[in-house]
C-alpha cells in the first residue's frame, strides 16, 4: 500500500510514513483562508495561541485589537436572525428556547407547518415573539450547516484548528440570562454580535471534560465555585471575542439591549478517542475476546483478580503491537465525516456532467478532505464518506485534478485519450470530489 502526495506535496516518504498522508488541504489558498479566520477570534499570533491558550487559559480579545472593522455582523446579523426565525421554515432541533436556566419544550414554541407541509415542529413565529418578549433566549443552532456565511467561516476556521467545528447563536432579551453557570465539553470562541453581555468565567471543577462527562453531574461543585471570586469578569462588546477552553465555569447576561452572540464549538478530538479506538481495534485480538471462567462470581474482587491480571497483561501486550496507520484510518472516519466539505449545487453539478468537453476547467470541491492510496493495479482516492476506487493509471490525473488550481481536462496527464479523460473527470464531479471552475 503506498500514500501518494500531490505535487507540491512535502516530499514525504510514501510508504513508510502513512501517517503523513497529506488530507487534501495543504494547499496555500486554504492555509491563508484558516490563517485569517483564526485572525478574527484571537488578538495574539496562531504560534503563541497554541502555546499560550489553546486547552489551557481563556483568552479575551477587544474588537480593537481584532482586524474586523464590522464586528461579526458579517457572518449573521440580527436581521439574519429575524430571517432564519420567520421565513426559512426552521424546525427543531435547529432552535432551542432557554428561560432562567431551563431548556423549554419545543412543544411550546412549534406547531404544524399549514398545507403543503404536514409536519408538526415548525418554529411558530408568533410563539417565539411570546416567549422572547417575556424574557427566553433563543439558540440558534447547527448555523455551520444552515447559514452560507458561516459555512463558510466554520470551514475555514475548522481548518486553522484542525478539528471539527459547530457554531449556534445565543439570541436574548435585555437584562436576562438564558442559562445557569455551567461548562461546556469543547471548546468554545465566542463572537459578539450584537449588544453587550457580562461574562463571568471561574476555574475548572473538572480540566479537560469529556462529552460523556457534563456538568449536570457536578452541578453542587458547579455552584459551589460560581458563588466565588471569578478568574474573569468582563462585559463582551460587539466585535469583542473570547476563547474558553473545555471545563471552564461560566455564565452570560444580557445588559441593557438584546444581545447576539456566536459559540463556535470546538469538537476537539481527545487522547480519550485514541485510547477508544484501540479498544475497538483490540477485539482482535483472541485472548481479550476469552470468555470469563464458568460460574466466576464477578462482584467477588478476589475471584476477578486473577483474571484481571490476566487481561490487563494481554492489552499490554496487544498494545505494543498496535498499528498506528489502523488507529489513524479510524480517527480519519470519525473527524471527516464531521466536518464537511463546501456545499455543492446539485442541479448545476448535474448539467456541468452532461455539457464536459475536454476544454472544461475543473477544481476540487474547497474544503474536500482526501487521501490517494495505491493498491496494487488501482488506486483508492478516500472521501469523507466513501472511498472511489479507480484503475492504476487514474492516478497521475487525480492528482492533478485535486491540487488545488483549475486544470483543463484536456490536459490531465497519464491518461492517452480525451474519452479516458472526460470519463474520469464525469466520475470525480459524480462524486461530488471536484466542482465546475
Amino acid at each position: 500500500m503506498t500514500y501518494l502526495d500531490p505535487p507540491g506535496g512535502h516530499g514525504r516518504p510514501a510508504a513508510s510514513s502513512p501517517a503523513a498522508v497529506p488530507s487534501g488541504l495543504d494547499e496555500p489558498a486554504y492555509r491563508a483562508s484558516a490563517a485569517v479566520a483564526l485572525a478574527r477570534c484571537v488578538s495574539v499570533e496562531a504560534a503563541k495561541f497554541a502555546a499560550a491558550h489553546w486547552g489551557r487559559t481563556p483568552l479575551l480579545s477587544r474588537a480593537a485589537e481584532l482586524p474586523n472593522p464590522a464586528g461579526f455582523t458579517d457572518l449573521l446579523s440580527p436581521a439574519d436572525a429575524d430571517e432564519l426565525l420567520s421565513r426559512r421554515g426552521l424546525r427543531t432541533p435547529f432552535l432551542r428556547v432557554a428561560k432562567d436556566g431551563q431548556v423549554l419544550p419545543a412543544a411550546r414554541y412549534t406547531g404544524g407547518g399549514g398545507a403543503g407541509a404536514e409536519i408538526d415542529d415548525q418554529v411558530l413565529d408568533e410563539r417565539i415573539l411570546q416567549l422572547y418578549a417575556d424574557g427566553a433566549t433563543l439558540v440558534l443552532q447547527g448555523l455551520h450547516r444552515t447559514w452560507p456565511a458561516l459555512i463558510d467561516f466554520t470551514r475555514d476556521l475548522s481548518l486553522a484548528v484542525g478539528q471539527p467545528l459547530q457554531v449556534n447563536a445565543y439570541l436574548t432579551p435585555p437584562d436576562s440570562q438564558g442559562f445557569a453557570t455551567h461548562y461546556d465539553t469543547h471548546d468554545v470562541f465566542v463572537l459578539q454580535v450584537d449588544g453587550r453581555k457580562h461574562w463571568r468565567i471561574h476555574p475548572p471543577v473538572l480540566p479537560d471534560p469529556l462529552e460523556r462527562q457534563p456538568w449536570g453531574g457536578r452541578a453542587d461543585e458547579v455552584a459551589a465555585i460560581a458563588q466565588g471570586p471569578a478568574a474573569l469578569d468582563v462585559v463582551l462588546e460587539p466585535g469583542d471575542a473570547l476563547y474558553l477552553p473545555r471545563g471552564w465555569l461560566h455564565s452570560a447576561q444580557a445588559q441593557e439591549s438584546s444581545s447576539l452572540h456566536l459559540t463556535v464549538g470546538v469538537r476537539a478530538l481527545t487522547r480519550y478517542a485514541l485510547v477508544e479506538e484501540l479498544l475497538a481495534l483490540a477485539a482482535e485480538d483472541q485472548r481479550l475476546r476469552a470468555t470469563l471462567p464458568f460460574g466466576v462470581d464477578v462482584a467477588d474482587p478476589d475471584a476477578i483478580e486473577p483474571e484481571l491480571t490476566e487481561t490487563v497483561e494481554a492489552l499490554r501486550e496487544w498494545l505494543l503491537r498496535a498499528d498506528p496507520a489502523a488507529v489513524a484510518g479510524r480517527l480519519r472516519q470519525r473527524a471527516w465525516s464531521a466536518s464537511r466539505p463546501v456545499p455543492i449545487r446539485p442541479l448545476a453539478q448535474a448539467a456541468a456532467i452532461t455539457a464536459l468537453t475536454a476544454d472544461s476547467r475543473v477544481t476540487v470541491r474547497a474544503g474536500l478532505r482526501w487521501q490517494l492510496v495505491s493498491e496494487g493495479e488501482r488506486v483508492a482516492l478516500r472521501l469523507f464518506d466513501r472511498t472511489v476506487t479507480l484503475p492504476a493509471q487514474c492516478g497521475p490525473a487525480v492528482r492533478a485534478l485535486l491540487a488545488g488550481p483549475a486544470v483543463r481536462v484536456g490536459d490531465l496527464p497519464g491518461l492517452d485519450t480525451d474519452a479516458d479523460r472526460l470519463t474520469l473527470t464525469r466520475r470525480l464531479l459524480r462524486e461530488a470530489a471536484l466542482t465546475p471552475a
